[in-house]
């Protein structure tokens, strides 16, 4: 019904806006990642999802139409709600996330706070085939980063550092230097654990 809001940015919050269009104030669920796109000008558009629910009407805001469809395909799931939605969107930006669904990554979904091993799952058994067709990803491109992200977190694991420390620490070096080898995201890890 509302798919986009254009206006004055009255309040910004790390979880929400109110956004004063033409004297009608709308309050708007965002997420940390909309929050860090959010200039702080005057003048805003948000791209919006309106669920209605039979207490509620909420209204979720996104910087990008591309994350208001990865909330979409988000909240699709059984098990996976508005809120459990937007802190995965708030925990990972939208890209790590279509990413993580594409290459069956569990252990990325798993790491944003409240969802577990079986949910973890479920999103990527329900949303892996709409990734990959939706966004044109080619399976086998996601391979080669995935070995060497695995690799080097074993090794890193051999060596007794903390598995949800290195798989941050891994995580950043991959997203600066997305082709380093196994040998340089150990180097680098090292330096940052």
């Amino acid at each position: 019904m509302i798919t986009h809001l254009e206006g004055k940015l009255v309040e910004k919050n790390p979880t929400d806006v109110v956004i004063d269009c033409n004297g009608v104030g709308y309050f708007i669920n965002i997420s940390l990642h909309t929050f860090s796109q959010i200039p702080d000008r005057e003048n805003l558009k948000l791209y919006t999802y309106l669920q209605v629910r039979e207490d509620s009407h909420s209204l979720y805001g996104f910087s990008s139409k591309a994350e208001r469809e990865i909330f979409k395909l988000l909240i699709s799931v059984s098990g996976i709600g508005a809120n459990t939605a937007r802190t995965m969107l708030s925990s990972l930006t939208p890209e790590q996330v279509k990413e993580g669904i594409a290459s069956g990554d569990v252990a990325l979904i798993q790491s944003v706070k409240g969802i577990g091993a079986k949910t973890a799952q479920r999103v990527i058994i329900d949303l892996k085939d709409k990734v990959l067709k939706v966004y044109g990803i080619d399976e086998l491109s996601l391979i080669p980063n995935n070995t060497h992200k695995d690799e080097a977190l074993s090794a890193l694991d051999v060596l007794g550092f903390n598995k949800k420390q290195s798989e941050k620490v891994v995580d950043r070096i991959l997203k600066t230097q997305p082709d380093a080898l196994v040998e340089q995201i150990i180097k680098e890890a090292l330096k940052n654990l």
